[in-house]
């Protein structure tokens, strides 16, 4: 850099960056994500891509980022007790202290800190120096701390609001201006910091006082001059620690800074060192972003200096729209079919399709630009006399926009949305495609960016619009509380106001749209293709279909249920009173913790932090199988309770009235091995085997004239453990149709096979599923009796007389460690953390995953394919049948009495087909009026 490049930066301002705000900003603004190596990231990611923003943005030209040295400084001298509230540093944010730092000098940013001294400190220092020299300068932090420094040279910025911080702002906060910030903050105390101030004076009399008697000291020497009795014995008695305080909140201006004021500016990135710390730290999509934000690929100088490519910066002025006629409405639909793509977004007045009333459409066509039609907003305050343009009382636009009617908008939409030739985008599409359902709209053929977040990089981050547009754009796009509020306050999108929809619906198709061109590209560089296109995208229309269909519930059934379980809890209750010789609530647990280890001696009890004993599951179900009556009793008791507040007293309020019938959400992106979940109602939890789990069951119905049809595949992941690790014995054991739990007991116990007795099967069958799991020895004695040694005997000999499995579990680990994850049969990644922790537990458990998940993931692969056969079979064929639920191994049907059997062999003959093993799949099908007689 010349002599006249560095005086043309020199006159640029000074951009302070408060390092340790952005850390902990970043830290809770990402979900958990670890990098290759098993060390967390998301704080790291976080960091680099606010840094990154802020630098593109702003065009910044003097930068350093700052950095507390460590937790204690030269106050703690002054005062021992400073900062000692804080709460431990998260341990997963420990081992990305030192990558964070290494992400600024891989950006070639002066990175500052000084032993001794707090950030805020070489911030004042440096803002002195450079304000006092006539430089601008813009401290990168919203810390009430550094509001102190702010004058007509200082001001501060929030990144994460994108919102600037000056005189008028601190006046707002503080109710004076920055020169009195010292002064109120030695009053008011810091509890946060532990600054002790005057009790009893909190900001706004600590304003009010400054601005009667001028400072603090004045303030002291005056105390006894005013009225309020509490507050002027306090102004007297605790003036010393007023005065202490103003000593700790006075930020240090005259530090020996690590860097003269001269070489706070940026230099050039070395492009091969950015680019590896990027790959290192296994953030793949942020690599293209930042090569042509920061322009790594030119010449010279970076482009830091230049304009940065703005076609890719999800920031620069978008142009969003609002379409409010016919006309203009087609014009979209034929940009879109020229385009041959089209990224679509609902808004509704519920996250619950069935219950949930069409809005609005947002559509995005090209990378920033965006259309909403607004088609059921009540528009208020319109028609009052209001200019045009102005605002109403609550802030909001004035300007009345015309709504197409629903229907007349959705005959355009519907060609478009329907046709083969253009691709629809969404980002959770079975949502959007329930809502069009609703208008006899067939969305095809889609994509959606949710799913291709979930195949490339599974459970690694988070999948929701905003923490994508946050990680990969480096974008906060505006949150549904900003336009809607919270509480009991929230607004329906319908009553918000078409001027703040527009922003916020067509800020959403953007973002799918420009996450899509980076998602896309990357299942086939990744090769997981075939994943996405043959198991998770057919998916998305299969389960829309089976979600909005629904499934039919008696609540009569569930009321009776209710009343009996609440008849047992009560007998079960007084049972626990008169066991522990007192009366108190069975469901507080602070209450029974001290009734049983704290009046009845019970052992085993562990206080927390809090002082309270801990009654976790973990804590009474060894004092149960001790023999403790009172510790059975409350199991049971709590066991039924929730059964009762989760299924029998919440179903019926979960039957919706336009249907009659529960709708389920399936979520395809919640777990790590690709298994669906359940919510709202989650209908996989309810008990299998126990009785009350059955009578449950029996409220779960068939419509008049139709049978309800469990399939349950039979033993799937017994048959993949075989498969998998090849393991011929047991291979041959399934083409035979032989017992697998009679054999392996046959095996292990070394016993002729017409010699196994039902006790030696049911413990062959606990080993048999606990090897799955990865189950230790002391796992497996709780489950058949007997002690730790022995146990661990049986799972020794089991792998003896199983080498092949020996062998699978071993590579799988060590797969593990070198990849941070798992493959099923399908080339789905399954992530696996902490397998190299030096934690033995965490390792373990890390362990276990590792063995479990290419199976459990496996057969979660297949129930897919098979749900996507089944559905294409029954509309190919026209089957009188309705997919309802999937529930771990089981799908749920609901077929026309007269065609049960025809169709239940049909479809038993898909499920067993749909993949070609070396050993065949087997399902078991039941028949009933409800879900208990079909399972």
């Amino acid at each position: 850099m010349n002599a006249r490049e560095l005086e043309i930066i020199r006159n640029e301002p000074l951009y302070l960056i408060d390092g340790s705000s952005f850390i902990f900003r970043a830290y809770h603004a990402l979900p958990p994500l670890t990098n290759p190596d098993g060390v967390p990231v998301n704080a790291v990611l976080g960091f680099t891509n606010m840094l990154t923003k802020l630098l593109n943005d702003h065009q910044a030209h003097n930068v350093a980022v700052i950095f507390d040295a460590a937790r204690e400084n030269y106050r703690n001298e002054i005062y021992a007790d400073y900062k000692a509230n804080r709460s431990e540093t998260p341990e997963d944010l420990i081992p990305q202290f030192p990558l964070i730092r290494e992400a600024v000098q891989a950006f070639n940013l002066p990175c500052i800190e000084l032993e001794g001294y707090e950030a805020d400190d070489l911030i004042a220092t440096y803002a002195k120096q450079a304000s006092e020299a006539g430089q601008e300068v813009i401290i990168v932090s919203s810390d009430k701390d550094l509001m102190q420094l702010i004058n007509d040279k200082v001001s501060m910025f929030d990144a994460m609001k994108n919102k600037t911080i000056g005189r008028d702002e601190v006046i707002e906060k503080f109710g004076l201006g920055p020169e009195f910030v010292i002064d109120i903050q030695a009053l008011a105390g810091d509890s946060v910091d532990n600054v002790p101030g005057v009790p009893g004076i909190g900001v706004k009399t600590a304003a009010q006082l400054l601005e009667e008697f001028g400072d603090l000291e004045t303030l002291l020497e005056n105390a006894h001059t005013i009225k309020q009795n509490k507050r002027r014995e306090n102004l007297i008695e605790f003036a010393e620690e007023a005065r202490l305080s103003k000593k700790l909140v006075r930020l240090e201006d005259e530090v020996p800074v690590p860097l003269p004021l001269d070489e706070l500016h940026i230099n050039s990135p070395d492009p091969e060192k950015l680019l590896e710390f990027l790959t290192e730290q296994g953030f793949k999509s942020t690599i293209s972003r930042i090569q042509n934000q920061l322009g790594l690929h030119a010449e010279g100088r970076s482009a830091l200096l230049d304009n940065a490519n703005a076609n890719d910066n999800a920031d620069e002025e978008a142009e969003y729209i609002c379409i409010e006629d016919l006309e203009t409405l087609k014009k979209w639909c034929d940009e879109a079919k020229q385009a041959g793509i089209v990224a679509v977004d609902t808004e509704t007045t519920s996250l619950t399709p069935s219950e949930a009333d069409l809005i609005g459409v947002s559509m995005s066509i090209h990378s920033g630009k965006a259309a909403y039609i607004p088609l059921g907003h009540k528009q208020k305050n319109v028609e009052m006399g209001l200019d045009l343009g102005g605002k109403n009382e609550e802030g909001e636009s004035s300007k009345k926009y015309n709504q197409i009617p629903l229907e007349k908008a959705l005959e355009v939409l519907k060609p478009m949305l329907e046709d083969e030739s253009i691709l629809k985008i969404a980002h959770n599409m079975k949502y959007d495609a329930q809502i069009f359902m609703q208008h006899d709209i067939n969305v095809s053929p889609i994509d959606d960016t949710m799913l291709l977040s979930y195949v490339v990089d599974g459970t690694k981050h988070g999948h929701g619009l905003d923490a994508l547009s946050e990680e990969f754009l480096g974008h906060t796009n505006i949150s549904f509380k900003e336009i809607a509020g919270t509480g009991k306050n929230q607004k329906t999108f319908d009553e918000i106001s078409i001027d703040q929809a527009i922003d916020y619906a067509a800020e959403d198709a953007d973002m799918t749209r420009r996450l899509h061109s980076l998602f896309k590209p990357r299942i086939a560089q990744e090769k997981m293709a075939s994943l996405y296109e043959d198991i998770e995208r057919p998916l998305v229309n299969v389960l829309a279909n089976m979600e909005f269909k629904g499934i039919k519930i008696d609540p009569l059934i569930l009321k009776e249920m209710s009343n009996s379980f609440e008849k047992q809890l009560n007998e079960l209750e007084e049972a626990i009173h008169k066991e522990a010789g007192t009366t108190f609530n069975v469901g507080s647990p602070k209450q029974l913790g001290e009734v049983l280890f704290g009046q009845m001696g019970l052992e085993g009890g562990k206080k927390s932090k809090s002082g309270t004993y801990s009654t976790a599951q973990n804590v009474l179900e060894p004092l149960a199988e001790q023999g403790h009556e009172i510790v059975q009793d409350v199991l049971e008791w709590r066991g039924l309770a929730k059964l009762k507040s989760t299924y029998t007293d919440a179903l019926p309020n979960q039957i919706n009235p336009k249907t009659g019938r529960v709708h389920t959400s399936f979520s395809m992106t919640t777990t790590n091995t690709g298994r669906l979940s359940s919510s709202d109602p989650n209908l996989q939890n309810i008990p299998i085997r126990t009785e009350n789990g059955k009578k449950i069951r029996t409220a779960f119905i068939a419509e008049d004239g139709y049978k309800l049809v469990s399939m349950d595949y039979s033993q799937v992941e017994l048959r993949l453990v075989a498969e998998m690790a090849g393991v011929e014995t047991l291979k041959q054991a399934f083409l035979n149709d032989q017992d697998i739990h009679a054999l392996t007991a046959s095996h292990v116990f070394d016993t002729p096979l017409d010699q196994v007795s039902s006790d030696l099967r049911r413990k062959a069958k606990a080993i048999n599923f606990g090897i799955i799991y990865g189950i230790s020895g002391y796992g497996l004695a709780k489950q058949i009796g007997g002690d730790a040694g022995e146990a661990n005997r049986y799972i020794k000999d089991y792998l003896a007389r199983f080498p092949e499995l020996d062998k699978f579990m071993e590579d799988q680990k060590e797969f593990a460690r070198k990849h941070g994850y798992v493959k099923t049969l399908y080339g789905r990644h399954c992530v696996v953390n902490g397998i190299k922790d030096k934690n033995f537990s965490i390792r373990s458990f890390a362990e276990r995953q590792a063995i479990n998940a290419p199976i459990q993931g496996t057969a979660a692969d297949i129930m897919k394919k098979a749900m996507i056969e089944v559905h294409k079979t029954i509309e190919d064929q026209d089957l009188p049948v309705k997919m309802l639920l999937q529930i771990h191994d089981e799908l749920i049907f609901e077929i026309k009495e007269d065609d049960v059997e025809r169709c239940v062999s049909l479809l038993k003959d898909v499920m067993e087909n749909v993949c070609k093993l070396s050993i065949p799949l087997s399902v078991d099908a039941g028949i009933g009026d409800n879900w208990a007689q079909a399972h």
